[in-house]
């Protein structure tokens, strides 16, 4: 090599600096890059140096305690994630592609209500094709889950995605209608013409505000400039439905949630008119394939397996 151009230590290996730079993106921190890379701080530094004097380019500005990516880093963190997640999972990839399904494990991300109502018939049919692989679900709410897929703790997220960021994927795979849920003998049971000013008379029970249903709720009565009460914040459906039930409040839930043993002793009726069919559906990170167990997953999860049999309607439905 000619002696007029510059020489970096780091240019023959530029995986190195290329995944110091993807965890850096991710994380947000030298420090915690290095911890998860299992290198010291300097290192990491001097790599990103090296790899912004090879491309000439700024990849990080600070905001406030954390490194986000400039316009330029955006842009290479984009070509960069597939590359270091391909070479970096490469050997847990061939091995599961030379043992088949076999073995291996499986760690899916969802909160308590999508593990209680929706998975378990998956989950099921799942342990009967695949009995020797090891499936672990790891309890979170949503935001909770995209962390633990950033962060590569999950293979992937099953659940409902309203607002989705630029770095995952979200296929929804079905859709439920969503169902104003009272006491046995509440006047909106049977009220011929509800309205979603009927609805906001009365208090409502629903689950934290960090929760989409919250915000879904909330988003409804402000485009409509309807005014509502929240009785009371709970978390948990089956919480709710009990409350509900001892005539503390009425709440609106994904049909999804409701099953045979609620029949006798809350009402139920559809409140698709105001407020939209809520999506559940499979969350993944961009630019990373799939294990074979997470594909056998996917494969699995039908829109037959969702097929309930005719809920309840104690009232006049306004679809």
């Amino acid at each position: 090599m000619p002696d007029s151009l510059p020489r970096f230590p780091y240019k023959a290996d530029r995986l190195k600096p290329l995944r110091a730079f993807c965890q850096v993106a991710r994380l947000g921190s030298v420090s915690r890059a290095a911890e998860a890379l299992f290198v010291s701080q300097p290192a990491v530094t001097l790599q990103l140096q090296a790899l912004e004097r090879e491309l000439g380019e700024k990849l990080f500005e600070r905001s406030g305690r954390r490194l986000v990516p400039t316009r330029a880093g955006e842009a290479l963190y984009e070509l960069a994630r597939p590359l270091v997640d391909g070479i970096d999972t490469l050997p847990a990839a061939f091995r599961n592609e030379v043992k088949g399904m076999d073995a291996g494990e499986l760690h899916i991300a969802a909160n308590s209500s999508t593990i209680l109502y929706l998975l378990p018939r998956i989950v099921e049919r799942f342990r009967q094709h695949h009995p020797d692989v090891r499936l672990s679900l790891h309890n979170t709410v949503s935001a909770d889950g995209t962390d633990l897929l950033r962060a590569d703790t999950v293979d992937l997220v099953v659940g409902s995605m309203h607002d989705v960021p630029g770095d995952l994927s979200y296929a929804p795979l079905h859709r439920f209608e969503q169902r104003l849920v009272m006491p046995l003998g509440h006047p909106l049971a049977d009220k011929p013409a509800l309205s979603l000013a009927d609805i906001g008379q009365h208090g409502l029970i629903l689950p934290p505000k960090r929760q989409i249903t919250w915000r879904l709720v909330d988003l409804v009565f402000q485009q409509n400039r309807v005014p509502y009460t929240v009785a009371l914040e709970v978390g948990g459906w089956e919480v709710i439905k009990q409350y509900v039930a001892m005539g503390m409040g009425i709440s609106i839930l994904s049909s999804i949630c409701l099953t045979d043993a609620d029949r006798g002793r809350i009402a139920t009726r559809s409140v698709g008119s105001f407020f939209p069919d809520r999506s559940y559906g499979v969350v993944m990170r961009k630019g990373k394939l799939p294990s074979p167990q997470a594909r056998a997953f996917m494969d699995l999860i039908q829109p037959d397996l969702f097929m309930r049999r005719d809920y309840y309607d104690s009232g006049h439905s306004e679809r």
